[in-house]
């Protein structure tokens, strides 16, 4: 490739000799490897609160980070100053760090095969300040419309363009541009003299401002917020003790992300930490359970075209038919643990060292009709909505709050009940799953994880699926 004439190296100024020049001096103390990452982003903000524009910010980051690997050790510095021997100053700190024996030279570049799984035309950013602060304003009227108890409207829009440019002494030279834009509406409702109730909604992905015109509005994330606060008017204390539990398509996918997609990341599995450390090859689920990891469908939040070491991103298959096939991998885990990199290594920002991360992850659809799965349950509760959680990747065990949830009764969803909360183990919640639904969903582009106080936009997905003997937190 010919990085010196691309947008990229414009952008950073750098040239293919800037790159093995840094690279080299990464490597002059020794390493068995080094990368160094170029980081663009230009970021907007609008925050609605009472109808009132609360907040507008606009801003922009840029800079450079050197990593050095040696065996397990890692040394990694960055600037903020692309002048070149500031870079150069990074690149000896890092390899200082990461100093042995082995000595290193850069191979010559060539660019991984170009892929666009977001083509935006017109980035968000391009779009007027007045055009974006319509999207909230609408979503505060369409909220407060939708029902007379609903007295309080928190809405944001945010959206950002982040250039990166990766050269690694393996020779590859990789550059992607990633737009993101996201629109969220939090309501507040009530009955007179009532204790406030909450609805939560938004959404949107690697998209240009005309998603929020003709394909999820303002309106749509607004009434959903709204109706999620009404909905907890009427709810009645959840119920508590073992029982069958439905979890929703979509969002609900939240729960095999923290519980289940934490624990299938390389690193932990590398130190032996993980409730799946050597169980490659085991039944470690029902065998209606299939998940995977994929960062390249279209347009979606976790999506990326490469990762944030020059890997191209991919369709990782890590639970199939109930038997574990791998773990999702980075740079460093796959070279200690001798895999391929899986175009997991991402990174929060130039400042911080890639670490194995998911992208957009989520269950296969089953056979089951979701009628059908609901039918089924005589006694019970259905997930559709959930809030936080905490989760141990060494044990497994988890617990989660459903922001909106019902009691099933003789086969049919019932009364809204509030403050429920699954308590369970990852692993051992995957051979409970007993049907899977054909209605495979993923989110509407909320979410957003957090690991090693790095966070990176991630998509989850998941069928209606029902779960036996669960343990349900609510009312005593």
């Amino acid at each position: 490739m010919s990085i010196s004439g691309s947008l990229f190296a414009r952008r950073f100024g750098v040239t293919e000799q800037d790159l093995e020049r840094y690279l080299s001096a990464a490597l002059a103390s020794g390493g068995d490897y080094a990368d160094i990452f170029f980081e663009y982003i230009a970021t907007t903000s609008i925050s609605l609160d009472e109808a009132i524009v609360k907040s507008a910010t606009q801003g922009v980051s840029m800079g450079a980070g050197v990593r050095v690997i040696q065996g397990e050790r890692t040394g990694y510095a960055y600037t903020d100053d692309l002048a070149p021997e500031r870079i150069l100053q990074a690149a000896r700190i890092a390899a200082a760090i990461a100093s042995g024996p082995a000595k290193q030279t850069a191979a010559a570049f060539t660019e991984p095969e170009r892929r666009d799984c977001y083509p935006v035309a017109t980035p968000p950013g391009d779009a007027s300040l007045s055009e974006r602060l319509d999207l909230v304003r609408r979503a505060d009227e369409a909220a407060r419309g939708y029902d007379g108890r609903v007295f309080q409207v928190q809405a944001t829009y945010g959206d950002s363009l982040r250039h990166l440019l990766v050269a690694t002494s393996d020779g590859v030279a990789a550059h992607d541009r990633q737009p993101m834009a996201r629109l969220n509406v939090l309501v507040l409702a009530r009955e007179k003299g009532g204790e406030p109730r909450s609805g939560y909604a938004g959404g949107g992905g690697r998209v240009e401002l005309g998603f929020f015109l003709d394909e999820k509005t303002p309106e749509h994330f607004a009434r959903e917020a709204a109706r999620q606060a009404v909905v907890q008017l009427e709810a009645i204390e959840a119920p508590s003790g073992e029982m069958t539990v439905v979890l929703g398509p979509g969002w609900p996918g939240i729960l095999l992300h923290e519980a289940v997609g934490h624990g299938l990341e390389a690193d932990f599995n590398r130190k032996g930490v993980s409730a799946f450390t050597n169980r490659i090859g085991e039944q470690v689920a029902s065998p209606l359970v299939t998940v995977v990891d994929d960062g390249t469908l279209p347009h979606r939040r976790g999506s990326i075209n490469i990762d944030d070491e020059g890997t191209p991103s991919q369709r990782t298959v890590l639970i199939e038919n109930g038997v574990l096939k791998g773990y999702l991998q980075d740079q460093l885990s796959s070279r200690l643990m001798r895999a391929r990199p899986t175009g997991n290594g991402r990174r929060e920002s130039y400042q911080e060292i890639p670490i194995p991360r998911m992208t957009n992850t989520f269950m296969l659809a089953g056979e089951a009709d979701p009628e059908e799965i609901i039918r089924s349950v005589d006694k019970g509760i259905y997930c559709a909505t959930f809030g936080g959680g905490q989760v141990d990747i060494t044990s497994g065990n988890f617990v989660f709050s459903a922001t909106e949830s019902y009691l099933i009764e003789g086969g049919k969803i019932t009364r809204p009940v509030r403050g429920a909360t699954l308590v369970g183990n990852g692993p051992e919640a995957l051979k409970r799953v007993t049907m899977v639904g054909n209605d495979l969903r993923l989110d509407e582009g909320i979410g957003t994880c957090g690991k090693d106080g790095q966070n990176v936009p991630v998509g989850v997905g998941i069928p209606t699926i029902k779960l036996e003997r669960m343990t349900v937190g609510g009312a005593q």
